[in-house]
């Protein structure tokens, strides 16, 4: 009973503290028994950093062609005027 004693500070850092060992003593059984789902995980989460990185890549190239875009159309907008001028 002297456990229900403790102040709420020190009950809820040793919850927490319980809880962080079998979270992690849960990782590592989970590591151990599933090592190939654990090496899977592990190709997945480079592939979606690969992906990730070529979509930010792409994200800058598209950009990149917009603003490129905006500068040819207000160019060709420029040269439409002129011609009409000198119709």
């Amino acid at each position: 009973m002297s456990y229900l004693k403790l102040p709420r500070e020190k009950l809820n850092s040793k919850g927490n503290d319980d809880l962080q060992g079998q979270v992690t003593g849960l990782h590592r059984t989970r590591e151990e028994t599933n090592p190939e789902l654990s090496s899977e995980f592990q190709i997945l989460k480079e592939k979606l950093n690969e992906h990730s990185k070529h979509q930010e890549q792409s994200a800058t190239k598209l950009s990149q062609l917009e603003s490129e875009n905006l500068t040819l159309r207000d160019e060709n907008q420029a040269l439409n005027a002129e011609s009409n001028k000198k119709r």
